[in-house]
């Protein structure tokens, strides 16, 4: 499982599942949302993926047994989760994955899928973004059932990718999830790397970027991966001849930032409630952070419990996260400088 700080972490995932799918493994492309329930996102994707194992000699077998499965979990899960919808290719078998228990039926569910892979010499992995919206019952029935397939040596697994509170959020939903995967946090490249993304692409299309410019657009993106690509792209389409100098990146910094204001920024900013947009405005005015929860209260002039409320729904919604008890920190680099240029002036002060 990937914890990713927000910028670039789709491309990345949709990299890797595409190298799966190269090597042959049934890979499923899930992202959740705060609105849609994982037994929605999971039965069509799994339901795609028996299909394609049930036309393998070998696994078809197996893979019509998944498809009763996938019936009977669809069927008694309908009622609690008004929002599946899934064709039924096959009859479901009574007790297979149809208890109504989420945890149970879904272990039931992934095991069959596993199975089909299996018999198929391949695997199943299902590849999971945005896995901060899971609820938390959902989190932990998708964790044990993972933890059973691994502890039956079936070639099922996860890569997902989130906001920095996943780890969290898997800790909370399984005491064992911390031993069962990996959270490496992808976040800003080093700077060897970050000028190589910037340099090796033009280099190949015969074009050079002087040093000052290099350092100017590594400055102004921190590094980060998504951000290099805009300030790449703009620095690219500014600059004339096949050298891309220090100006054209001057220039390309506010077409960027207006690029990244305009999509980027506002979605997050629009997202939030006034109340939400002040406390952040707060945490921009202290710096990049992480800050304390006192100090923000203190700049808003409110008492740590009366905004307890307001930062909770933030973190809930992927706004902020906190890296350690009463720390709060962005989620998206930049934002707090993207606050006070939406924010400017003290207007924004007073809850």
């Amino acid at each position: 499982m990937v914890g990713l700080r927000g910028v670039g972490k789709t491309v990345l995932l949709d990299k890797m599942r595409l190298d799966a799918e190269e090597a042959g493994i049934q890979t499923l492309r899930l992202e959740t949302a705060e609105d849609r329930s994982l037994p929605s996102i999971l039965a069509p994707e799994l339901r795609l993926a028996l299909l394609r194992l049930s036309r393998v000699e070998r696994a078809k077998v197996f893979a019509e047994k998944g498809l009763k499965a996938l019936t009977g979990f669809a069927r008694s899960l309908k009622v609690k989760y008004a929002d599946i919808e899934v064709a039924f290719d096959l009859p479901g078998e009574s007790g297979l994955a149809d208890n109504g228990d989420l945890e149970s039926d879904l272990t039931a569910l992934l095991q069959e899928v596993a199975y089909a892979a299996q018999s198929a010499q391949t695997a199943a992995v299902l590849f999971l973004d945005e896995m901060q919206y899971l609820r938390e019952a959902e989190f932990r029935a998708l964790i044990s059932a993972l933890h059973r397939c691994a502890q039956r040596q079936l070639p099922m697994t996860l890569i997902g990718a989130g906001l920095p509170q996943l780890r969290g959020l898997a800790g909370q939903a399984k005491s064992y999830a911390e031993r069962l995967f990996a959270f490496p946090l992808v976040g800003a490249l080093i700077e060897t790397d970050a000028r190589d993304a910037l340099v090796k692409p033009a280099q190949q299309e015969g074009v050079e970027f002087t040093e000052d410019a290099v350092q100017e657009i590594l400055h102004q993106t921190h590094g980060y991966p998504y951000f290099l690509q805009e300030w790449g792209k703009h620095a690219w389409e500014i600059a004339t001849g096949e050298v891309i100098r220090v100006e054209d990146v001057f220039q390309a910094n506010l077409l960027a930032q207006a690029a990244l204001d305009s999509s980027f920024f506002l979605v997050r900013f629009d997202r939030m409630t006034p109340t939400g947009k002040r406390y952040v405005r707060a945490m921009a005015e202290l710096g990049e952070g992480p800050h304390r929860s006192g100090d923000i209260a203190f700049i808003l002039t409110r008492s740590v419990q009366a905004l307890a409320p307001i930062r909770s729904a933030l973190i809930k919604t992927g706004m902020i996260w906190s890296p350690a008890h009463g720390d709060n920190a962005f989620t998206v680099p930049l934002f707090g400088d993207f606050m006070k240029r939406i924010m400017p002036g003290n207007d924004w002060r007073g809850i």
